[in-house]
């Protein structure tokens, strides 16, 4: 049994494409339909309520264009308002989150202290933590609001002095002394990958949360029948609802050059 509909992704801005670029190259014949919503980035900065009808808003549009499954790649909004856009998306519509597969990696491996860093909402929800917890009572967790990081990100940054500086920052903290890895928990974060595993002297296991989830979305397609068929034709369809060039610059890096994003604003 096949499915060739597409899969539906979201994040609060175009970090997420790193999610998207996994299942292109893990799952070469699935459809994808992106909304990245830039027009209120950051949700780590929001309310709950707030990302909460964000997050459902995008959910019904996902699911208006037919997608058969969807993954929120954007923590906060897993963190804050997973049990909303699970109702929206209804029961046929399967919906993959970022926390729950890497957290039950995690805690099954042999680690002693792990440090999250993310944004205000994720860590203010202490669902990275409870997550582990609840599956590993051993593990050490300790979590960092790291704010700045997503404006950094966005605004094109990455590995200059500016980007360093932030790094050195937070990750140089005293509550970070110790771990043996590091969850980064935003989507937007794995594009730091590189510059923070050079901070840490390639000390510090960095856990690659795209492998992860992605590979639970392959899970969950291939238990519900849901795998696009061998012959299928991909397309792959770019919503964002504020468009900049700094956004198409940035997203290019991020997904391939190739990358064409429509402009798209929602009823929130």
């Amino acid at each position: 049994m096949n499915d060739n509909r597409p899969i539906g992704v979201f994040d609060s801005g175009v970090g997420g494409l790193m999610f998207a670029k996994e299942i292109k190259r893990l799952l070469p014949t699935e459809s994808l339909i992106y909304f990245g919503d830039t027009q209120n980035l950051p949700y780590g900065e929001k309310s709950k309520e707030e990302i909460t009808q964000f997050s459902v808003s995008i959910t019904h549009f996902l699911k208006e264009n037919n997608c058969k499954a969807i993954l929120v790649a954007c923590n906060s909004a897993t963190a804050n308002s997973l049990k909303e856009i699970r109702e929206a998306a209804g029961k046929d519509i399967p919906v993959i989150d970022v926390i729950s597969p890497v957290a039950e990696k995690v805690s099954f491996e042999l680690r002693e202290k792990i440090g999250i860093i993310a944004t205000k909402a994720t860590v203010n929800s202490s669902a990275y933590k409870k997550a582990i917890r609840r599956r590993n009572k051993h593990i050490h967790v300790v979590e960092m609001a790291t704010p700045l990081l997503v404006p950094v990100i966005e605004e094109g940054f990455t590995n200059s002095i500016i980007s360093k500086a932030v790094l050195e920052t937070y990750l140089l903290n005293k509550k970070l002394e110790g771990i043996d890895s590091i969850i980064l928990g935003c989507t937007h974060y794995t594009h730091l990958e590189k510059e923070i595993n050079q901070l840490f002297e390639g000390k510090v296991d960095i856990v690659n949360s795209p492998l992860i989830v992605v590979n639970q979305v392959i899970y969950q397609l291939a238990k519900e029948g849901k795998l696009a068929s061998k012959d299928a034709n991909p397309q792959y369809t770019f919503f964002i609802s504020v468009n900049t060039d700094n956004i198409i610059k940035v997203a290019k890096k991020f997904f391939g050059k190739d990358i064409q994003l429509i402009e798209k604003s929602l009823d929130y």
